[in-house]
C-alpha cells in the first residue's frame, strides 16, 4: 500500500467518526498536557531551590553550633541550641586551615524595628566586612559594613530593599535616616541590591549591623551564630571540612566525635540533597499525570476495537479483493498512531499553556525542557502502537468470508 493511500484512508476513516475521534484525542491531550505541566512544575521547583542555595555563595562551608544538652547529657535543645562558636574560632579557621579564601562570622536574631512611626519584624545580622563577599550580598546604594564600623562598634545599619520599603515606603531613600531597635538608634548607611527569596530566608528582608555592635549591645557575649567559610575551589571543600572539624575539636577540647558541639554544612551536599528531593517530587508528579495518559491509551484501544467491529464487512471486502493481513493491520495501526500524534501535539501546547498559567498567576517557577517535550511525543507514539496493536491484529486475522456475512 502506498503511503499516500494509507494517509488518505486514515484521514477519511477518522473523520467519519468526528465525535469519537475527538473524545479519544482529548484523553491523550489531557494525559500529555498533564505530564508536561507536572514535569515543568517539578523542574521549576528544582531550579528554584538550586539557585536559591547557590545564591548563598560559592564554594561555601557553614559552621553552626550543635546540640545543647541539659544535665546528664539527656535533654537536647536541638541543633543550633548551643552557643559554642566564638569569634576566635573564626579567626583560627582563617589563619590555620589551608584552602580558605574568606571567613565571615555572623550573629543573627529577629527583632522589632521602628522608624518614623512604622515598624516591622525582621532578622538582624551582625556581620563583618567580608560577609558580603562570602554570601553574595551586593550593595544597591550607600556602603556595606566596614572594618572601621566593627572596630568602633558603630551603631550603623544596612537595610535589605524589602525592609527599607516596609520602614520608609516605596521610592524613599533611607540612607542617613534613623531606625530603632533594642532601645538604640542606628543610622542607615546602605541598602543592599535586590536578591530575592521568601519567608525566613528572604535576603531582601534583613538588616545588617557590625558584628562587634551586635555582640556588645544585643547578645552580650563574643559568641557567633554561624561561621561562613569560602573555599578556593569546590574540590577542596571535603578536605577543608575534615580539617575544620579537627581544629574545632581541639579548640573545644573534644575527644569523642559523638560529643561534637558544632555542625558543618557543605553547600554542595545541600544542593545535591535538595536536587534529589526535587527530582523525586518531579517523578511523583509525572507518575500521577501518567495515570491519565494510561487512561487515554485505554480509550484509544476501546475506540479502535469498536471501529474494527463496525467495519467488519469493510475488512472482509478488502480482503476479498486482495488486501493482505499486513495492509489491514497497518491501516488500523496508522489510525491509532495518528490519534495519539495529534493528541501529543495538542497536549504539548496545552501543557505549555498550563505551565505558563501556573508561573504567571501562581507565582511558581516552571521550566519546560526539550527532553520533556520529546518524551511526550515518544510516549504518545508508543501508546498509539501499544494500544493500537491488539485491535489492528484482530482486524488482520479476520476471515474474509465470516466478515462478509457479518451484519
Amino acid at each position: 500500500m502506498k503511503i499516500s493511500d494509507l494517509l488518505e484512508q486514515t484521514f477519511f476513516s477518522l473523520l467519519a467518526n468526528k465525535a469519537r475521534s475527538g473524545l479519544t484525542v482529548l484523553g491523550i491531550v489531557i494525559g500529555i498536557g498533564s505530564v508536561i505541566a507536572m514535569v515543568s512544575i517539578g523542574q521549576g521547583a528544582s531550579g528554584t531551590i538550586t539557585s536559591s542555595i547557590e545564591s548563598l555563595g560559592s564554594n561555601l562551608l557553614m559552621v553552626s553550633p550543635g546540640m545543647q544538652r541539659g544535665v546528664g547529657q539527656q535533654v537536647s535543645a536541638g541543633r543550633g541550641g548551643a552557643q559554642t562558636l566564638t569569634l576566635d574560632d573564626a579567626e583560627a579557621i582563617a589563619e590555620q586551615i589551608e584552602g580558605v579564601k574568606t571567613v565571615a562570622p555572623q550573629y543573627s536574631t529577629r527583632l522589632q524595628i521602628a522608624a518614623k512611626g512604622t515598624n516591622t519584624n525582621t532578622t538582624v545580622y551582625g556581620v563583618t566586612d567580608t560577609y558580603g563577599e562570602v554570601r553574595n550580598v551586593e550593595i544597591g546604594s550607600g556602603s556595606f559594613i566596614t572594618p572601621a564600623h566593627n572596630n568602633a562598634k558603630s551603631k550603623v545599619a544596612v537595610l535589605g530593599p524589602t525592609t527599607a520599603e516596609d520602614l520608609f515606603g516605596e521610592g524613599t531613600d533611607p540612607i542617613g535616616q534613623t531606625i530603632r531597635f533594642s532601645n538604640m538608634d542606628f543610622k542607615v548607611v546602605g541598602v543592599t541590591a535586590a536578591k530575592g527569596g521568601s519567608g525566613m530566608s528572604n535576603a531582601d528582608d534583613a538588616i545588617y549591623i557590625p558584628l562587634s555592635t551586635a555582640q556588645q549591645y544585643i547578645s552580650g557575649n563574643n559568641r557567633v551564630g554561624m561561621i561562613n567559610i569560602q573555599g578556593e575551589s569546590q574540590e577542596i571543600l571535603e578536605q577543608m571540612e575534615a580539617d575544620i572539624t579537627a581544629l574545632l575539636m581541639t579548640r573545644h577540647k573534644i575527644t569523642d566525635e559523638a560529643s561534637i558541639d558544632f555542625q558543618i554544612m557543605n553547600q554542595a551536599d545541600i544542593v545535591e540533597s535538595a536536587s534529589s528531593i526535587a527530582g523525586t517530587l518531579t517523578i511523583l508528579l509525572a507518575s500521577i499525570a501518567g495515570i491519565s495518559l494510561l487512561v487515554g491509551g485505554i480509550g484509544i484501544m476501546n475506540m479502535m476495537l469498536t471501529t474494527v467491529t463496525e467495519r467488519t464487512r469493510e475488512i472482509g471486502l478488502r480482503k476479498a479483493v486482495g488486501a493482505k493481513r499486513g495492509d489491514i493491520a497497518v491501516q488500523f495501526l496508522a489510525e491509532a498512531v495518528t490519534l495519539t500524534f495529534v493528541g501529543g501535539v495538542v497536549g504539548t501546547g496545552a501543557g505549555g499553556l498550563a505551565s505558563w498559567a501556573v508561573e504567571k498567576f501562581g507565582n511558581t517557577a516552571t521550566e519546560i525542557s526539550l527532553a520533556s517535550v520529546l518524551l511526550a511525543f515518544g510516549v504518545s507514539a508508543v501508546i498509539g502502537i501499544v494500544f493500537g496493536y491488539y485491535p489492528a491484529a484482530r482486524a488482520a486475522k479476520m476471515d474474509p468470508i465470516t466478515a462478509l456475512r457479518y451484519e
